[in-house]
């Protein structure tokens, strides 16, 4: 998703073991993790949610992965099922071979990339299963920080070999030496694993362990160009395998978010951090006027931020202004002196900056430059869960 190159921070150490188990110290390691959840001397919480330990995606695109992994996981506190450290990698490389096919299919005709959206994750845990972090970190030995940009350019030359072959039917056995590609660079993914002395494969694991559904999970967006409460194909280069979203109005979108944090749960949010407003050291993300010269020092909670409205949103989304850089986890709200709600986020750039890896989000920046959502199926009011229904 967002191709930047980050330095890699501290690590932050839940435990000796990288996947706990449910256990009483679950909410005081949580809290450990989610070093902001105070506030500071610019705002307070109105309400914050458990998060798992802050993780870094370092030099690779893969975003869409470690946000909605993190929804759930806190879905997975929420429900007191206990701490988990889910590996984001294994649905990475499960992804990797979808886009593969669908690059092979296309002749090429469509994008491979690293970048994906948050349904993506859900499908993938749904149709492949899960494992531990502890058990594929996608690291080789004595790696410690994420890194796919070769890999990437590797895949890519290897597919584009055999379209550009004129022979026909290309080899039914291409898929091998794909893999074989991911292998060298992540490492294997074992067939089946040991957890708490019983062996599990990894569809069997998100069944019996996690309880995942997919179903509990509902993908949400608000533009003007489709019709309100119905689902449309998101018009995004990483949409690569066509997810649905459905069309809420605006406003409603920004009170279902709100609502959601405030009876404890939490959503993935996909969003432009590329426009001005967005300071990743500072923490901080504000709508701020077009020709502001605000500076990641300068900048407030409380300043004063331009005006918003769904026209100007569907604008910019349309003049490519505003597109789908970044997914992130949004967990908590927060106020400042002045009364100005901010969303609190969890990033995955590593514990950095002035707030340590959060990114304190106001109403204004989320209105006008969210791209989508992924929110728990119960989250949502009785009256919005009819209006969509399908």
């Amino acid at each position: 998703m967002l191709k930047r190159k980050f330095l890699l921070a501290t690590a932050i150490v839940l435990s000796t073991f990288s996947f706990a188990q449910k256990s009483e110290d679950a909410s005081a390691e949580v809290l450990a993790a989610s070093s902001n959840m105070k506030g500071d001397d610019e705002m307070a919480p109105v309400k914050s949610n458990p998060v798992t330990v802050l993780k870094d995606q370092a030099r690779t695109g893969t975003c869409w992965s470690f946000s909605t992994t993190s929804l759930i996981e806190s879905q997975l506190l929420k429900n007191k099922q206990g701490m988990f450290d889910i590996s984001e990698m294994f649905t990475v490389r499960n992804i990797y071979l979808e886009k593969a096919r669908n690059y092979i299919l296309r002749q090429g005709r469509t994008q491979f990339d690293e970048g994906g959206l948050g349904h993506d994750v859900i499908r993938a845990i749904s149709t492949y299963g899960a494992m531990p972090e502890s058990v594929y970190s996608g690291l080789k030995p004595g790696e410690t920080v994420h890194d796919h940009s070769v890999m990437v350019k590797t895949m890519r030359k290897y597919l584009d070999s055999i379209l550009k072959s004129k022979i026909r039917p290309i080899p039914a056995n291409w898929r091998e030496g794909f893999v074989r590609i991911l292998d060298q660079h992540m490492g294997a993914a074992p067939e089946s694993f040991v957890y708490n002395g019983k062996r599990y494969t990894p569809k069997n694991f998100a069944l019996e362990v996690l309880k995942f559904s997919a179903d509990d999970y509902v993908y949400l967006t608000s533009f003007t160009h489709q019709p309100y409460y119905k689902p449309f194909i998101l018009e995004v280069p990483d949409n690569f395998s066509n997810g649905a979203y459905v069309n809420i109005p605006l406003q409603e979108m920004i009170d279902l978010v709100k609502t959601a944090i405030n009876s404890g749960y939490t959503v993935m949010w996909d969003a432009d951090v590329s426009n001005n407003g967005f300071f990743n050291k500072a923490g901080l993300a504000l709508h701020l006027p077009e020709n502001s010269n605000v500076s990641m020092d300068s900048v407030r909670a409380d300043m004063a931020e331009a005006r918003w409205d769904e026209r100007s949103r569907q604008q910019l989304f349309e003049t490519l202004v505003t597109q789908d850089d970044h997914l992130m986890h949004i967990h908590g709200l927060f106020k400042t002196k002045s009364g100005k709600t901010f969303f609190q986020v969890k990033n995955s750039y590593g514990a950095v900056g002035k707030r340590d890896g959060f990114i304190y989000v106001s109403e204004a920046y989320f209105a006008m430059n969210t791209i989508s959502l992924v929110v728990p199926k119960a989250a949502l009011s009785k009256s919005l869960q009819e209006k969509i229904k399908q």
